[in-house]
C-alpha cells in the first residue's frame, strides 16, 4: 500500500485514541472526547473528569504547558481541529470588531475595516505578530466597551426580529392554507345542501315546477357564495391592516443608539458622532428684543422748547399721553433708511434683471405730436 494511502488509513484511528490514558473508541464505542480553546488537545471525558475535577491544571499532553480548567472543555463542531480553532478565533474577534456598514464615511472605509479584520482573523489564526494583535484587539476593547455593547444589543434585535418576522410568515402561511381548506369545505357543503334542497322540492312538487325550482336553486347557490366570499374578502382587509400596523411598530421599536469611540484607535475612518447641543430656553419673541434698536438707544428726557410745555402740563398727560411714545416713533423714522445701500441694490437689480427698466411718463397725445412734424395752428 502506497504511503499516502496507510497516512490516510490510520489517521482515523489515531484521533479515536485518547492521547493521555491510550483508550480506543474502538474497544469502547460509548466513549466521548472533550477539547479546550486553549491548546485544542483532544482527551476522553474521563481523563477530563479525572485530572480537572479537583481544580486547574497543566495539560496532560506532552510538550503543552498551558492551564486549562474543567468549565471550559467543550464538544468538538467540526472533524478538523485546525477549522475548530479558526472558527472560534474567528467569532473572538469578530465579537470585538463588530463594527457597521453604517458607521463609516464611505464604502471604502468599510472595505479597509473588513480587510483590516481579516487581517487580525490570519495573523491570528497563523501565529504571526500573536502578542501584538492581541494586545491591539485588547486595547481597543477597552477604549470602544459601549460601541461593542450597544452594537451586540442591535445584532440581538435584529436576529430576534428576523425570527419574529419568520414565525409570523409561517403563521400567516398556515392561516391562508387553512382559510383555503375551509372555503372549499364551505362551498363542498353549500352545493351539497343546495342539492339536496333542489331534490327535495322537485319531489314534493308538479312537473311543470322542474325548471323554476332548478334555476332558483342556481340563485340561492350564488348569493351564498358572493356573501361568503365577501365576508372573507373583508377579514383578509382586516388582518392585512393589522400586519402593517404590527411592523410599522417593530420599526420603531428597532433603534439603536449610537455610541462615540475614544479617539481613533485602531479603526479609521468612522463617523464624527456629534454631540447634541443642550436646548434653549423658550423665546416667545423668536429672538427679538423689545425696545432694542440697532443705531440708537431710547432715553427718557430729551430737552426741546417746544415738548417742555407739553411736559408739565397736566391735560395734556390726562388722557394717557405719553412723551415716550412720541420720541420712539420720531427717532425711529429718522434712522430707518440706514440700513439701505442704493449704490449697492442697484447693481444686483440690473444684474438679475428681475426689474423691468421703467417706462417714460408721458401721455399718448404728447407722444403723437413729439412724433409729427406738422405745425401748430396759431391765431
Amino acid at each position: 500500500m502506497p504511503p499516502a494511502r496507510e497516512s490516510i488509513s490510520h489517521r482515523g484511528d489515531d484521533d479515536e485514541v485518547c492521547p493521555v490514558c491510550k483508550s480506543s473508541r474502538y474497544l469502547n464505542p460509548d466513549m466521548r472526547f472533550l477539547i479546550n480553546p486553549e491548546c485544542y488537545h483532544k482527551m476522553c471525558e474521563s481523563c477530563v473528569d479525572r485530572i480537572f475535577s479537583s481544580g486547574p491544571a497543566n495539560c496532560p499532553v506532552a510538550g503543552c504547558h498551558r492551564t486549562l480548567r474543567k468549565q471550559k472543555f467543550r464538544t468538538q463542531t467540526f472533524e478538523d481541529i485546525q477549522v475548530e480553532r479558526e472558527v472560534d478565533i474567528r467569532r473572538e474577534v469578530m465579537q470585538i470588531l463588530n463594527r457597521r456598514e453604517d458607521e463609516f464615511d464611505s464604502k471604502r472605509a468599510w472595505d479597509d475595516f473588513l480587510e483590516q479584520r481579516e487581517e487580525i482573523i490570519a495573523n491570528l489564526v497563523h501565529g504571526t505578530d500573536v502578542e501584538k494583535t492581541r494586545k491591539a484587539l485588547e486595547q481597543y476593547r477597552t477604549d470602544n466597551v459601549d460601541s461593542i455593547k450597544a452594537n451586540e444589543n442591535l445584532a440581538k434585535i435584529e436576529a430576534t426580529s428576523f425570527q419574529e418576522q419568520q414565525s409570523h410568515e409561517q403563521e400567516l402561511a398556515r392561516m391562508r392554507r387553512q382559510a383555503v381548506r375551509q372555503e372549499y369545505e364551505n362551498e363542498r357543503r353549500e352545493l351539497l345542501e343546495g342539492r339536496e334542497d333542489v331534490l327535495s322540492r322537485l319531489a314534493a312538487g308538479q312537473r311543470g315546477d322542474a325548471a323554476a325550482i332548478a334555476r332558483e336553486g342556481r340563485k340561492v347557490l350564488l348569493k351564498k357564495s358572493s356573501a361568503r366570499r365577501s365576508e372573507e374578502e373583508r377579514i383578509r382587509q382586516k388582518q392585512a391592516a393589522l400586519r402593517g400596523s404590527d411592523l410599522k411598530k417593530s420599526g420603531k421599536d428597532q433603534v439603536a443608539a449610537a455610541v462615540d469611540a475614544k479617539g481613533p484607535g485602531l479603526i479609521k475612518g468612522l463617523k464624527k458622532i456629534k454631540t447634541p447641543e443642550p436646548e434653549k430656553p423658550y423665546d416667545p419673541f423668536g429672538g427679538l428684543v423689545p425696545n432694542k434698536r440697532d443705531y440708537y438707544s431710547l432715553r427718557d428726557h430729551y430737552p426741546s422748547s417746544y415738548l417742555d410745555p407739553i411736559r408739565q402740563d397736566t391735560r395734556m398727560q390726562a388722557g394717557g399721553y405719553d412723551l415716550r411714545e412720541y420720541y420712539s416713533r420720531t427717532l425711529l423714522e429718522a434712522f430707518a433708511g440706514l440700513g439701505c445701500f442704493i449704490d449697492e441694490e442697484v447693481p444686483k437689480r440690473d444684474a438679475s434683471g428681475t426689474l423691468e427698466a421703467p417706462k417714460p411718463s408721458a401721455t399718448e397725445g404728447a407722444a403723437v405730436a413729439a412724433s409729427s412734424n406738422v405745425p401748430e395752428k396759431t391765431e
